[in-house]
């Protein structure tokens, strides 16, 4: 008898696999990187130039036309003592600007020591021979971005 499928291939009774977005914004770029709800291992994506006139719409477009994600997740920053960073209304703005522009789902995730975690990561690459290039700060900034993301499937395995 032959298994029986619920919509987007997956097994009846099981979630079809849903593409993810995350980003984490900066003042001069915003880092990217997407992963999926089964592997839930993020892969950067080039940064996106941030400029006086805002973001990279027209890239961030090129990503979501790419890689129709199901959701989109935000880094949000955070102080030491749990207040929000003084970029988060900026941050709460670009992702109500994702929301309108895609008419896709937007969270929000901690952010906070994601760019620490980031250098320690390509740090670890770098010594262990996998990353053979210089670490530049658009690196940083994608790697972020997969951590920003990671964060998120870690807080929400069971989505």
């Amino acid at each position: 008898m032959p298994e029986t499928r619920a919509p987007g291939g997956a097994p009846a009774g099981e979630e079809p696999v849903r593409v993810v977005i995350g980003f984490d914004f900066g003042l001069r770029r915003i880092g990217a990187a997407r992963s999926d709800t089964l592997t839930r291992r993020a892969t950067p994506l080039p940064p996106l130039d941030r400029t006086r006139a805002g973001p990279d719409w027209q890239r961030i477009d090129r990503y979501l036309a790419d890689w129709q994600p199901a959701l989109l997740v935000v880094g949000l920053p955070y102080n030491a003592d749990g207040s929000e960073g003084a970029l988060a209304p900026e941050v709460r703005a670009f992702a109500r600007s994702l929301s309108d522009r895609f008419a896709r789902p937007v969270e929000f995730i901690d952010e906070r020591y994601s760019s620490l975690d980031a250098q320690a990561r390509l740090a670890r690459q770098r010594a262990a021979g996998t990353r053979r290039r210089r670490v530049g700060k658009a690196d940083m900034d994608a790697e972020a971005a997969c951590v920003i993301l990671e964060r998120w499937f870690d807080a929400f395995a069971t989505r």
